[in-house]
C-alpha cells in the first residue's frame, strides 16, 4: 500500500517538475509590449507609440500559412486615479489588425481600417504589426492639465474573430491565448 502512495507521489512530484520546466519557455511565447510613449500630436491630443514582440506559436503559424485570419487587437485606456473611489477610465480605445495570407500571390497581408499592406514573409509582417506609431489615443478636452494618469496598453489575439472551429479549439488549448500583460505607465499632461 505504502508503495503505491510513493509511486503516486513521485509521479505527482514529476508532472510539477515537468511543468516548471515547460513554464519558462511558454514566457517567450507571450507577446510582449516595449517602448511605449506618449507624445502630444503636431495637431492636437496625444498619440501613442509602442513595439510588441509577437511570437507565434507553430500551431497558429501553420494556420496562418493555410489561410486562417488572425485579428489582433491593441487596447489603450486612460485612468485617472482617485483615492475616494475607484479609478475613472478617461480614455478607452481599440484598434483591430487583422493578419491573412493569400496564396495566390503568396503574400502576407495586414489590414487596419480599409487600408492593408502586403509583405513577402510572416516575419516582415509580424514586424510591421507590431511597431505602433502615431495612433491618436487622447483628445484635448479629454484630460487636465497638470493632473496625474495611469495610461495601460497591450495587444492580444481576439479569439472571437477566429472560425468557429478555431475558436473550439483555442478554448482546450493554451498556444492560441496570444495576449499581453497590460503595461502600465504614468501620464501627466
Amino acid at each position: 500500500m505504502t508503495a503505491r502512495i510513493v509511486r503516486a507521489l513521485a509521479l505527482v512530484v514529476a508532472v510539477f517538475a515537468a511543468q516548471l520546466t515547460i513554464h519558462p519557455a511558454r514566457a517567450n511565447e507571450t507577446i510582449e509590449a516595449q517602448n511605449i510613449r506618449l507624445e502630444p500630436s503636431v495637431s492636437d491630443g496625444w498619440v501613442l507609440s509602442a513595439d510588441f514582440v509577437l511570437p507565434l506559436p507553430g500551431r497558429i503559424e501553420d494556420a496562418v500559412s493555410r489561410g486562417v485570419a488572425l485579428y489582433f487587437v491593441v487596447e489603450f485606456e486612460l485612468l485617472r486615479p482617485r483615492w475616494y473611489w475607484w479609478d475613472e477610465k478617461t480614455v478607452q480605445a481599440s484598434r483591430s489588425y487583422r493578419l491573412s495570407y493569400h496564396a495566390l500571390t503568396r503574400q502576407y497581408r495586414i489590414a487596419l481600417d480599409g487600408l492593408g499592406w502586403s509583405y513577402a514573409t510572416l516575419e516582415e509582417a509580424l514586424e510591421s504589426l507590431g511597431r505602433l506609431r502615431g495612433w491618436r489615443v487622447i483628445a484635448p478636452e479629454q484630460v487636465v492639465p497638470g493632473s496625474n494618469y495611469e495610461a495601460q496598453v497591450r495587444m492580444r489575439l481576439d479569439l472571437s474573430q477566429l472560425p468557429k472551429p478555431f475558436q473550439v479549439t483555442a478554448i482546450a488549448n493554451r498556444d492560441w491565448n496570444l495576449q499581453a500583460e497590460w503595461k502600465r505607465f504614468k501620464f501627466n499632461p
